[in-house]
């Protein structure tokens, strides 16, 4: 993370927030970070939440939290960086969440080409 000019955390919806693999990734790089001042400020951040139906919302607010925190640029896209599916391979099928990723990605190319 610390040689990246770009960070993109995603996870599933477990209990209505970040799954706890992503959120022990989140609390051991505040930690470091926390030692190791500035170490991810003015990088590049995006979020990605899939879910069934709900709490979505909470886990990129978590994630979004984290890049804040660390002094990052937070990317968006034409909707909320969120796709919908219940099983792996599901959120494929939900074409608006499949378009806001691709613009996501431009919305990071283009930052990425104006910091660089």
């Amino acid at each position: 993370m610390t040689d990246a000019d770009v960070i993109i955390m995603g996870s599933p919806t477990y209990s209505a927030d970040v799954s706890s693999t992503l959120k022990a990734v989140i609390e051991r790089a505040s930690v470091v970070s926390d030692t190791n001042p500035g170490m991810f400020s003015h990088k590049i951040g995006a979020g990605i939440a899939v879910g069934r139906r709900a709490g979505t919302m909470n886990v990129l607010d978590t994630i979004n939290r984290f890049f804040l925190y660390k002094e990052m640029f937070i990317v968006g896209s034409t909707y909320w960086n969120i796709a919908y599916g219940r099983l792996p391979g599901e959120a494929l099928k939900d074409a608006e969440g499949v378009e806001t990723m691709r613009n996501l990605g431009k919305n990071i190319s283009w930052l990425l080409s104006r910091t660089a």
